[in-house]
C-alpha cells in the first residue's frame, strides 16, 4: 500500500492522516439521491415545460440518457478505474480512487462516489451532452444519464451490503461478486452487464457456481 496512505485491519481503510481529508472520503449511500434526484425531476420539469419537446421525445431520450450511462459506467469502470499507472502518483491516485475499494469491498462510506467528484463530473458531462444533444433534447438525456448514476451507486453499495437473495438482484450480486473476489479484468457493469456481453469481457462461470447462485 503507498506510504501516502494509512490503513486499519478491519473492513475500513483510513486513506489520509488528516481528520478533515478523511472526512470527505466518507460517503453515506443516501448521499446520491439525496443531491441527484431532485436534478433528475427539475430536468424532466424544465424538458415539459419547454414546450418545444413532445412526451414522446422526453420518454425517447430519457432512456436513452439512462443507456448512455450504463455505457459510460462501463468505460470508466475498465479504462479510468482499472488503468494501471506507472509512476508513484499515478499509483497513489489509483489507490484513492478505486484500489480502496478493491482492497476494502465492504467499507460501507467507500461505496458511493464523494459529491467532490461526481459534482465536476456531472458539470462536465452536462455541457459535453448540451454541444451534442442541443439544448432543447438535453434535459430529458441527462435526466436519464443521471438517473442511471443513481442507480449505479445505489446497486453498486447493495452489491456489498444487501441480501439480494433473488432474482435479477441475486444475478447482478453475483455478477459483481465474481469481479472482486475471482477476476478483476472482467465484469466491469455494475448497474448492467449489459456492455460486458457487447464488449466480450463477461466473466465465465460454471455450472457448480450458477447452481449454488441460484
Amino acid at each position: 500500500m503507498p506510504k501516502l496512505f494509512v490503513s486499519n485491519k478491519d473492513e475500513s481503510a483510513r486513506l489520509f492522516k488528516s481528520d478533515i481529508l478523511e472526512l470527505f472520503t466518507h460517503v453515506h449511500w443516501s448521499v446520491p439521491v439525496i443531491i441527484y434526484l431532485p436534478v433528475v425531476v427539475t430536468f424532466l420539469f424544465r424538458a415539459v415545460q419547454q414546450g418545444v419537446v413532445t412526451p414522446l421525445e422526453v420518454a425517447g431520450f430519457f432512456p436513452f440518457g439512462l443507456l448512455v450511462w450504463t455505457l459510460t459506467e462501463y468505460l470508466l469502470h475498465r479504462y479510468v478505474f482499472h488503468y494501471e499507472p506507472k509512476t508513484r502518483w499515478g499509483k497513489r491516485l489509483h489507490f484513492l480512487t478505486h484500489g480502496v475499494h478493491h482492497d476494502y469491498p465492504n467499507d460501507s462510506k467507500r461505496l458511493v462516489m464523494p459529491p467532490s467528484v461526481s459534482i465536476p463530473l456531472a458539470t462536465a458531462f452536462y455541457f459535453v451532452f448540451y454541444a451534442v444533444v442541443g439544448r432543447f433534447f438535453v434535459a430529458p438525456f441527462f435526466a436519464g444519464f443521471i438517473f442511471g448514476y443513481i442507480c449505479y451507486d445505489e446497486i453498486h453499495y447493495a452489491t456489498h451490503h444487501a441480501p439480494m437473495k433473488s432474482g435479477i438482484a441475486q444475478w447482478l450480486k453475483h455478477h459483481h461478486v465474481l469481479h472482486h473476489y475471482r477476476n478483476p479484468d472482467r465484469g466491469y457493469g455494475v448497474s448492467s452487464p449489459l456492455w460486458d456481453y457487447v464488449f466480450g469481457t463477461m466473466e465465465e462461470e460454471s455450472q457448480e457456481e450458477h447452481v449454488t447462485a441460484r
